[in-house]
This record gives C-alpha cells, structure tokens and sequence, in this order.
C-alpha cells in the first residue's frame, strides 16, 4: 500500500541540523572567507583588511574592539586605540593626550547611530548610573550631616 501526502503528519519533527561540512585544504584560508559579504557584522574578512593594510591584529583581540573596527568609524577607532596604547606605553594622562582622537570617535559614532547606537546608549545609561549614585551620596551625606547637627543641638541644650 502506498502512503500519500495526506497520511504525513500535519507539523512533523523538526530535522536535527547537520554541521556545515569541513573544507579540506588550507584551513586558515578557509576561516578567513566571509560567507555573508554584505553582513555588516564583523567578520574573519572585514579583520583581515587590516592586516592587508601592514596593521597588526592581535591575537584574542576584544570583543569590542572587533565590533568597533566592523563600521564605519573603524580607521578613527584604530587612531584613538594608537593614542590610548601610545599614552599608557609613555605613563602620560590619556584624558588629555587622546582628547581629540577621543572625540572624533565620539562624533563619528553619532554620525553612525544605526551601527553604533547600543555603545552610545550604553555610554548614556552608564553615564546616568553614575549621576544617580552621585545623588544618592548626596542624599545620604545630607542626611547624616543633618543627624549629627541635631545631635550637637540636643547636646548644647543639656
């Protein structure tokens, strides 16, 4: 007896995914091909540019640092990176050396919201932690002031 498409199963399990298949051959060549070119994430590709340029990329390099180098903003983030690296190898104030390069990368960033807009939003949400911290030790700080004043009142009184 033959079975028809109407004696299948409606919703039938799901088949377990293979693994993608291993290419035999240059192993590293390999790892280094982009199966997406137009994924904006960074990939193997978009990194190796770099070293095709004379950079040196260094091994285990951040997360944030390959996300930061994966837009558009990837030459002024290595210029702002050079300047932090430089300023930490000579003990000099980072704040005041990389302030330009610092805000390039800032504006460049703004330029590209639609890439870097979870670091921006994260720098805002961080930014205002520290202000309600700050608040909060204000408060407090206040309050203890106001606690002791109140002490020393009912002491003189006595």
């Amino acid at each position: 007896m033959s079975t028809s498409s109407s004696d299948e199963p409606l919703n039938p399990e799901p088949e377990p995914i293979a693994e993608a298949p291993k290419i035999q051959g240059n192993e590293k060549e390999n790892e280094n091909k982009n199966l997406n070119p137009e994924s904006t994430d960074p990939s193997p590709v978009d990194i190796e540019k770099g070293n095709q340029e004379g950079e040196e990329e260094e091994e285990g390099e951040c997360g944030f640092c390959l996300f930061m180098k994966g837009g558009e903003c990837r030459e002024t983030f290595i210029n702002w990176e050079k300047c932090v690296e430089e300023g930490e190898k000579n003990d000099e104030d980072i704040v005041n050396k990389c302030f330009d390069a610092t805000s390039a990368l800032k504006k460049c960033m703004e330029a590209h919201p639609d890439y870097y807009g979870v670091i921006l939003q994260a720098e805002k949400d961080a930014e205002q932690e520290v202000h309600n911290q700050l608040d909060q030790e204000k408060e407090e700080k206040v309050a203890v002031d106001s606690k002791s004043e109140d002490q020393q009142q009912k002491q003189e009184s006595q």
